[in-house]
């Protein structure tokens, strides 16, 4: 059982123009295309198991964290096209040198005026040990990425 002072969950909301479907479906079916809408965070998204958009897949990111070429090998745990939401869990990857356990959901929702979205970003992890920090430096990472994707997704309008 994970020890209460070890596990975490950090949250934060990004506020976009783009409209929720649009922002979910990047994450959902087309992770491949992520690195043309923030090249400067992420170089490549691929599928090892199952296919694009579907529960059980399993998927691969490479990206720049704190000026360092990293890895996430994720599970496809869950999709909810209703609340507009995806859950991915890390299986191997450089944050597992740190963390038992990662786990990325990503939900979107429309803003209160019903322009644009509001992207809700929820880290839940397990510290190896407790001289290990909390992964703050990825709550901004999240937030820009979720900004550039927004300035893709409004180009394509």
């Amino acid at each position: 059982m994970a020890s209460p002072a070890l596990t975490g969950k950090l949250e934060n909301d990004v506020e976009i123009d783009a409209f929720p479907d649009k922002f979910i479906y990047m994450f959902t079916h087309m992770p491949h295309h992520v690195h043309h809408t923030s090249s400067e965070r992420v170089q490549g998204c691929d599928l090892h198991e199952g296919e694009f958009g579907t529960v059980g897949s399993i998927i691969c990111w490479r990206y720049v964290h704190d000026g360092k070429a990293k890895t996430a090998k994720e599970l496809v745990e869950a999709i909810d096209p209703e609340k507009k939401s995806i859950t991915l869990r890390v299986l191997e990857g450089d944050v597992l040198e740190e963390y038992k356990s990662f786990v990325v959901k990503i939900q979107a929702s429309p803003k209160s005026d019903g322009e644009g979205s509001v992207v809700h970003w929820t880290l839940e992890y397990e510290r190896l040990h407790e001289v290990i920090g909390h992964p703050e430096t990825l709550v901004p990472f999240f937030a820009q990425l979720t900004r550039d994707i927004d300035a893709h997704l409004l180009k394509q309008n």
